[in-house]
């Protein structure tokens, strides 16, 4: 049997600028490896893991979004690439720059119900703290 080559296509290859970003987005996939690898500990609630995993996505798309929209340090058929290759959640990115949704922690909080996270802390009865049980998010009401 002959030996498989395999071609890698230009579209495949990355953008400009990738290699100035990929240090980080590697500690991204690393810290998300760890807690992928972490054993199961029956004292902790299950969701924690979870809550842990949502903080580190939405940082790495804090990231992206920030050097994209507000710093513009990137261009945009690297961001394209980035969401064709699903390293960045595009849906929440673009959630991210309409009104009211500016400080959303995840979809699954506007989903078919909105979370308690959502509402605003003048607007809650109890000044109790407490956390989304889906991500663990404090709240993201863009009025807090």
């Amino acid at each position: 049997m002959g030996k498989v080559i395999i071609k890698v296509s230009p579209k495949n290859q990355p953008p400009d600028g990738f290699d100035k970003i990929q240090p980080t987005l590697k500690k991204f996939e690393e810290r998300l490896k760890i807690l992928q690898d972490e054993e199961f500990n029956p004292s902790r609630p299950k969701n924690e893991l979870y809550w842990d995993i949502h903080r580190i996505d939405h940082q790495k798309n804090r990231y992206i979004y920030s050097l994209y929209y507000q710093r513009k340090l990137i261009d945009k058929p690297l961001y394209l690439w980035l969401v064709k290759h699903k390293f960045i959640n595009n849906e929440l990115i673009s959630k991210w720059r309409k009104q009211g949704y500016e400080n959303l922690c995840c979809l699954q909080c506007i989903g078919e119900t909105v979370c308690v996270c959502r509402v605003p802390k003048s607007v809650r009865k109890t000044n109790k703290d407490f956390k989304c049980i889906k991500c663990g998010c404090k709240g993201c009401a863009s009025s807090d």
